[in-house]
């Protein structure tokens, strides 16, 4: 396995940021106000700029799916599996099913990351409202941001799958890239109870991130899940699963059927 800490100033992530989930936060739609808003944002940045950094962590290693279970570098990653019925003749979705198996007798490769921004970059405003939003929308666009420089580096190369690869800033947020980035908490990756596997491969203090009795990060402009390359891979929801996967995770897990069903409650029928 190869562990990466990465360190990034504004300016490097800046270019990274993806505005339009900034203009959402602010309920902002027409473009003159987009404008304004973008402006007034860049001008807080550039006084922070020096101030602050972003932050990554990324293992690239040997990995193998052990039935819905992800297997790195040794670290069993339980994973759930769509049992809503997708779209006719689509089959039930893991992120299992985009890494080779370990009956093949072969090891796939897999990144395991996270990313975060100084906690100061929020604190340091608390005595101001509107500037503390501010700073904290901006923060979590920054590790967004992170999370999508520290990827294409990932592939061009720390793991070099794309090392030819030429992608404009919006075919990355469009995701034209080979390859996921699935994030703990988000609709394929939804337990974030998973960061507290990632935190042992890692070591998210490292980088200043902690975790809650949940698993939720903190600070809240972090991110963190996980690096697969498979050309078939792609995003999709869970949604709804039933009492059966349920007790089939806490088992894999390892976990009390309570304390499985808090993690995932979001999620259960």
């Amino acid at each position: 396995m190869t562990r990466h800490r990465l360190t990034y100033n504004i300016c490097d992530v800046l270019p990274y940021i993806n505005w339009v989930y900034y203009y959402h936060a602010w309920q902002v739609k027409d473009k003159a106000g987009q404008a304004g808003l973008k402006a007034e944002a860049m001008r807080f940045l550039e006084k922070c700029e020096g101030r602050y950094e972003a932050r990554a962590l990324v293992a690239i290693g040997e990995t193998n799916s052990d039935g819905d279970d992800i297997v790195f570098e040794g670290t069993r990653i339980p994973m759930l599996r769509q049992q809503e019925t997708p779209a006719a003749g689509a089959p039930n979705l893991s992120l299992a099913d985009f890494v080779r198996p370990l009956s093949s007798g072969k090891p796939d490769r897999m990144g395991v990351f996270a990313t975060t921004v100084d906690s100061a970059m929020v604190e340091d405003f608390a005595t101001d409202d509107y500037l503390h939003i501010m700073a904290q929308l901006l923060a979590d666009r920054l590790a967004e941001a992170a999370a999508e420089l520290m990827h294409e580096q990932v592939r061009k190369q720390y793991w070099g799958y794309a090392p030819h690869e030429s992608l404009t800033i919006d075919e990355m947020h469009a995701e034209k890239f080979d390859g996921i980035r699935p994030a703990v908490g988000y609709p394929s990756l939804p337990d974030a109870s998973v960061n507290f596997l990632l935190d042992a491969i890692l070591g998210f203090g490292d980088i200043g991130i902690r975790l809650t009795e949940s698993g939720a990060m903190k600070p809240h402009a972090s991110t963190s899940g996980l690096i697969m390359a498979h050309p078939a891979a792609r995003y999709f929801a869970i949604g709804r699963i039933g009492e059966d996967q349920l007790r089939d995770y806490a088992r894999r897990r390892g976990l009390p059927m309570q304390m499985a069903r808090r993690f995932l409650a979001a999620n259960i029928e």
